[in-house]
This record gives C-alpha cells, sequence and structure tokens, in this order.
C-alpha cells in the first residue's frame, strides 16, 4: 500500500520536472526567435555587407540546440528539430552571398568621363572620320609576340571622312596614333562588356552567323545583365539593327555635348559593334542613331566595310 501512496508523488515530481523542462525550452526558443529577427533587421539595415553574422546567428544557435537535445537530461526531439532547422538555414545563408548591385544611373554617370575626354580627343585632332571596328584575329590562330595587339578589338578613327583601315604593323604594335592614314585607334568603350557578354554565350562570336548573333544576343543581355527593358536585333541586306528600350545608358544619348556617344555608341551599343565586326569578319561601323525626344527608345544601324 505504501508504495502506491508514492506512485502519485513520484508522478506529481516527474510531470513538474517536464513542465519545468518545457518552460525553459520555450523561453530558449523565444530568445533564439528573438535574436533571428533582430539579425535580420540588422541584415536588412547593412544592405550589401557580408552575410557572416546572419550565418552565425543560425549556426550557432542550432549547433547549441543539437548538442542540448542529446543530452540526457533534456534529451527533447522538439529542440532536436530546431537545431536543424536552424544549423540548415545558416549553411544555405553561408553558400548562398549576395550579390552586389549598381543603380544603373550611376553606370551611365561613370562613363559621362570617358566619352569627354575621347571628346576633347577628337576635337584637338581634327578628326572627321567613322569610328571602325577592326574585329580581331581569332583565338585559336598562333600569333607572334610582336603581333600580340591583333588579338584586340579596337575601334580606329581616322582624320578624313573617307575612312581606311589603318596597316596591320600599326594595329600589331597597339599605337595609339597612326600613321597611314593618320587617326587614333582606341579601347573601344564596350570592349570589357563585350568580354562578359562572350563568356555567357558560351561560342565563338566568330563561328556564328549574323542571324544567330541577332538571335542569341539579346536573350543573353536580357538575362545576364539587364541593360536595358527590351532589345531586338535583326540583319537585312548586310546592315544590322538595334533597337534598346529603357537602355540604363539612355541619358548619355541625351546630352548634346557628347558627340562620341553617336559615334562609338553607349557601352552597350559599342559591345554589339564589336560582336558584329567579330561575326562578320570584317570591320563594322556605326552607320544611323535615332533617339526618341526622351532616349527611352534608341535605334542603331551597323554597316560593314568591305574590302
Amino acid at each position: 500500500m505504501p508504495s502506491k501512496k508514492e506512485t502519485p508523488a513520484a508522478d506529481t515530481a516527474e510531470i513538474k520536472t517536464t513542465m519545468e523542462t518545457n518552460q525553459q525550452l520555450d523561453k530558449v526558443i523565444e530568445d533564439l526567435r528573438a535574436e533571428i529577427d533582430a539579425l535580420s533587421l540588422q541584415l536588412n539595415a547593412m544592405g550589401r555587407k557580408s552575410t557572416g553574422r546572419i550565418t552565425l546567428a543560425f549556426a550557432v544557435p542550432g549547433a547549441i540546440s543539437l548538442a542540448l537535445s542529446i543530452l540526457p537530461s533534456v534529451n527533447s526531439q522538439v529542440l532536436a528539430f530546431i537545431g536543424l532547422g536552424l544549423t540548415f538555414w545558416g549553411a544555405v545563408f553561408y553558400l548562398v552571398r549576395p550579390i552586389t548591385y549598381v543603380r544603373g544611373s550611376l553606370l551611365g554617370l561613370t562613363a559621362e568621363s570617358v566619352y569627354s575626354t575621347i571628346d576633347r580627343i577628337i576635337k584637338d585632332l581634327d578628326l572627321k572620320g567613322k569610328a571602325l571596328y577592326i574585329p580581331p584575329y581569332p583565338r585559336e590562330v598562333y600569333l607572334p609576340e610582336h603581333l600580340k595587339g591583333l588579338k584586340e578589338t579596337i575601334a580606329f578613327i581616322s582624320v578624313n571622312e573617307n575612312t581606311t583601315m589603318p596597316s596591320i604593323e600599326e594595329i600589331a604594335r597597339s599605337k595609339f596614333m597612326t600613321k597611314n592614314p593618320k587617326g587614333i585607334c582606341l579601347i573601344p568603350p564596350g570592349s570589357s562588356l563585350l568580354q562578359q557578354i562572350e563568356r555567357n554565350l558560351r561560342t565563338d562570336v566568330t563561328k556564328m552567323s549574323l542571324e544567330d548573333l541577332c538571335t542569341s544576343l539579346p536573350q543573353i543581355i536580357l538575362e545576364n545583365f539587364q541593360f536595358a527593358k527590351e532589345i531586338q536585333m535583326k540583319t537585312e541586306n548586310k546592315v544590322v539593327s538595334l533597337k534598346m528600350t529603357n537602355s540604363i545608358y539612355r541619358n548619355l544619348y541625351l546630352k548634346e555635348d557628347l558627340k562620341t556617344v553617336r559615334l562609338l555608341g553607349c557601352p552597350l551599343a559599342s559591345a554589339i559593334a564589336g560582336a558584329t565586326a567579330k561575326c562578320a569578319g570584317k570591320p563594322a561601323y556605326i552607320q544611323s542613331v535615332e533617339v526618341s525626344p526622351d532616349a527611352w527608345t534608341i535605334e542603331i544601324s551597323y554597316a560593314f566595310m568591305e574590302a
């Protein structure tokens, strides 16, 4: 009989211990939630800062929860699930790093100084020719060291309106000013952008047809760079037409003092000019530029210089 009296007391003590444990777990869970909410707010405020803190915020409490869950005195499945969840999200935040975004308008502003400098050079040297985008030699073609300059896409602007090609020797030496014909050789404003586009294309531009280029290029640019709301390209009668809608560089075309923008094109139009020249294997130049009053729509046509 005494054992029957002791049983309810033992059950009561066990229930009390379980309740205290659950209360402690609830407090731990609430503290973790509060910490996560606070760190989430800090993450939003930090913007582009590293995700290291948020990773630790999940991983450390997760590891502690897992460690506590396996203790004999606790042995809680709830705490184990919480620990697994927190550890999982900590790993996700560690592996998925945020991308640093730049406002599109800032890209246009940084390009202004480049075009202003080229404008001064053209004015001082009294250059009146078109800007010829001269394609480089194919990558697989071996060139000796003194001809390495032929591996780069350059833009050549001559003194005379009747533009002719500079000699291969002058291009190969990476000369800035040429003598025959007189003019200057520049690295196009869209040269670096073209390299990034080619990496995303995963295809050698020199091995593509103009039709394939006009189909693939807008899709790659829109999906990977989002430099415009819409891009359309087509080729007809040996002329490549480009139509850009709401380009991030549209403000450059509204500045009347930047003459070079219509000569070389904005960085995006310049990159496309270099791509068309490489694809056709011929020097390309901007034939015409039509800009709507607010520069929302920009239409550019590229032509090729025949040998």
